[in-house]
């Protein structure tokens, strides 16, 4: 994948500030591959996922306009494990090879792959060569996605409580970035700091 391109995972749970981090990457230099936006196209109206979802789950899987109804999804995945595994069987091939096509087509020195459950897959930590956490509080997390998304602190709570913990996070970490009361200047030095250091090896 991605030719001698030194591959890079990022991570960090919901509310971390992992895009805004994604996108100081892509100011460093990095071609940043971020697999949440692959599943958003894959589950768009006319998404090449959307077949196989609908017969999955029945037509209430798809909103007025035909793209995913993730409010319905969310929540069947939260009550029913084999629903949720199910779209993922849909998903994480598709995901997987439209990664590796965009990886292979890259001509960057950095590929960083944008993987929100990186941890969790059990499966990423062997594609790529630096792991990269992007951590803060978890009231920070809460606060954020609920001043951006308009959730009730209960939903984003029950989002946190499905995902990796921090200190899961942390153990498969190369280099962790705390992202709670730092400036945007700040971040973005370091990650200039940490693409130099890691492209000289």
């Amino acid at each position: 994948m991605g030719g001698r391109a030194l591959r890079i995972g990022l991570t960090g749970g919901i509310g971390s500030g992992k895009s805004t981090v994604a996108s100081a990457w892509a100011e460093a230099g990095a071609d940043v591959i971020d697999t949440d936006a692959i599943s958003r196209a894959l589950t768009a109206a006319g998404g090449a996922a959307m077949p196989a979802i609908v017969q999955a789950f029945g037509t209430q899987a798809a909103g007025p306009g035909g793209a995913l109804d993730r409010n319905h999804m969310r929540a069947l995945a939260f009550r029913d494990e084999q629903a949720k595994r199910r779209l993922e069987a849909i998903l994480h091939p598709m995901i997987s090879a439209e990664t590796t096509r965009r990886a292979e087509a890259s001509a960057a020195e950095l590929l960083v792959f944008d993987v929100p459950l990186l941890v969790e897959s059990g499966r990423w930590r062997s594609r790529v060569q630096r792991v990269l956490v992007v951590d803060c509080e978890e009231q920070t997390q809460v606060e954020r996605v609920m001043q951006r998304s308009g959730w009730q602190r209960e939903a984003v709570l029950a989002v946190i409580a499905q995902q990796a913990s921090r200190a899961a996070r942390r153990a498969v970490a190369d280099a962790v970035l705390y992202n709670d009361g730092i400036s945007a200047e700040a971040l973005r030095a370091h990650v200039q700091s940490l693409a130099a250091h890691w492209r000289r090896g």
